[in-house]
């Protein structure tokens, strides 16, 4: 077994963990390379792929582990999906469908640090959830977007900020003032994809009663795979021909990616924070082992460098009302 000190580099501080509002991420990632660190950065690794494209090269340069927190990859049966189209098994990918909707913006009262482009970015909701949902497209499918058409709408062009810091899904009293905001609401994205594939994705952060909830369902020629994170334990196998199927999440009938981030038995429930233990599991491994594996499983500053690229593909889509092409 390595020394603890080789597992996390020279010091104290082997691993740093970016978790701040994204206009801090860039400056903070860039000085965390500079000391020679391993960095797992939160999404968007920048808020412009320019910039997400330096720290890409280095990191590169560095020659330590990075990592784009695309955490969602690590549910089990977000796995098993994944294997299932990639054994062929379903067929040729035709279309998806799906999106990731919340509600903790739904009133002009509600308030936080990513509606202000000049710590969120551009982007807000397609930055922040819709990131996600086109990040487990991709890595689900198996195939990239080489096109957006979107569409992206602000619908509370008027909110009442309180005075004062509000934390992320905080009520907050007291005073108020009126801001205008530009940043979206809610966006509908047009996706295609490589070998004539297609896909649709509604997100929102203004959906009644939908605290947290990504969705997916990818049609095939010989089946389809769905999948709601509301309902994370269940994979949905459709047919043609035969009765569907429900998985219930089962180590002994996973795929060995979906089985490897596993932790309980049978009917013993796992979900989000069990995510973000298997990600860092991996990326830890890959410190203890001496760096990057050659073909990484973990989403690494290149996938944070996809997500910035279609994010703004999204935006100038929005802006000039037609498809970009990536």
């Amino acid at each position: 077994m390595q020394p603890r000190a080789a597992v996390l580099g020279t010091g104290f501080v082997g691993i740093v963990h970016v978790a701040t509002p994204n206009h801090l991420h860039v400056p903070q990632v860039r000085a965390a390379l500079a000391a020679g660190k391993h960095v797992v950065c939160e999404k968007p690794l920048a808020t412009t792929t320019a910039d997400a494209a330096e720290l890409l090269r280095l990191a590169e340069a560095a020659g330590v582990v990075h990592c784009t927190n695309f955490n969602l990859r690590y549910y089990p049966l977000v796995q098993h999906a994944r294997a299932v189209i990639a054994s062929g098994e379903l067929g040729r990918p035709y279309h998806a469908q799906g999106g990731y909707l919340q509600d903790w913006l739904l009133h002009d009262t509600d308030w936080n640090w990513r509606l202000d482009p000049a710590t969120g970015g551009e982007l807000r909701a397609i930055g922040d959830i819709g990131s996600h949902w086109i990040d487990l497209l991709e890595f689900v499918s198996g195939r990239r977007v080489t096109a957006v058409m979107a569409e992206l709408t602000t619908h509370i062009p008027v909110r009442r900020r309180p005075v004062g810091e509000v934390e992320t899904f905080a009520a907050s009293e007291g005073e108020r003032v009126e801001v205008h905001v530009a940043t979206e609401d809610a966006a509908h994205v047009l996706l295609r994809l490589e070998d004539g594939a297609r896909a649709a994705m509604t997100v929102s952060q203004i959906a009644a009663g939908r605290r947290n909830q990504l969705a997916f369902e990818v049609d095939c020629s010989e089946g389809s795979v769905a999948w709601n994170s509301e309902r994370n334990e269940e994979l949905f196998l459709g047919r043609r021909g035969r009765p569907n199927e429900v998985l219930l999440k089962d180590v002994t009938l996973l795929a060995p990616p979906a089985a490897a981030v596993t932790s309980y038995p049978p009917g013993h429930a796992e979900g989000y924070p069990d995510t973000f233990k298997h990600l860092y599991a991996a990326v830890y491994a890959a410190v203890a082992a001496g760096g990057m594996p050659a073909e990484p499983a973990f989403p690494t500053f290149a996938a944070g460098l996809r997500a910035n690229a279609i994010g703004e593909a999204i935006a100038r889509s929005g802006r000039e009302g037609r498809w970009i092409e990536l």
